[in-house]
């Protein structure tokens, strides 16, 4: 199975880019075998890649924009699709390749597997059923009678040292309970002080955050501005270049 990855090598959208390299990049750290399919330069590829789209998750204009995955001839999806795959760990499922052993992916799976039929795959045989040849250890399955007699020992100790804990407590309760009202006298006067302070500090921090906080928004809508735009131009120009298409024909 090819994993092919439709790609506009002159587009003019610095959101298309990065989207772009960031498909690509990720396929290629975790090794996987794809191909790119340049639809800037090769009226077929994005004919092809226009037609296979579904129509369901192509958007309201009719032109899907790049990157589109696909796998052969099955559609896995677009850049969000896929970037909400790698944020769950289900890239491979996204692709519709089995994930290697030992991958996030595959434990996940495996976990799955356990929750839903409650055992294991490495404890069933070949049929799906419980391997009766995996030996249960006899403290499992008869309770680990060794295991309750030290409990019940080590109870017997703690009864036997209680008695003499609780006089010692008693005298000790007595000689500390002055020596907390004393902390507890000092601690009043230092209080206030504290508190003041903490609360200056609180101040400060709370407008450095707030400051901080607007400076990240209005940096977030300028870049969500400039990315509406590029898109905007560039479904212009796919229009046009239908237009043209139909004109010409």
């Amino acid at each position: 199975m090819v994993i092919k990855v439709f790609l506009a090598s002159s587009s003019g959208s610095t959101a298309i880019k990065k989207k772009q390299q960031d498909v690509v990049a990720f396929l290629e750290a975790l090794k996987v075998d794809y191909t790119q399919l340049d639809i800037a330069c090769n009226e077929e590829n994005r004919m092809w890649m226009r037609q296979n789209v579904p129509e369901e998750k192509k958007p309201a204009n009719g032109i899907p924009l790049p990157p589109q995955i696909f796998n052969e001839e099955s559609y896995c999806g677009d850049y969000d699709t896929f970037f909400d795959a790698k944020e769950d760990n289900l890239v491979y499922s996204f692709l519709g390749l089995p994930p290697p052993p030992g991958s996030k992916e595959a434990v996940q799976a495996d976990k799955a597997d356990i929750v839903e039929n409650g055992t294991h795959a490495e404890e069933t045989n070949a049929e799906g059923n419980l391997d009766d040849s995996i030996e249960v250890p006899v403290e499992e399955r008869n309770g680990d009678a060794h295991g309750k007699e030290e409990l019940a020992q080590a109870a017997d100790e703690e009864e036997e040292g209680e008695g003499g804990e609780e006089e010692e407590g008693e005298v000790a309760e007595g000689e500390t309970a002055d020596d907390e009202a004393m902390e507890e006298e000092t601690a009043g006067d230092e209080a206030p002080a504290e508190e003041e302070e903490a609360v200056e500090e609180t101040d400060e921090v709370t407008e450095d955050t707030q400051a901080h906080a607007e400076e990240e928004e209005e940096q977030e809508e300028a870049d969500d501005d400039r990315e509406e735009e590029e898109l905007r131009q560039l479904e212009e120009e796919e229009e046009a270049e239908v237009q043209e298409e139909e004109e010409a024909e």
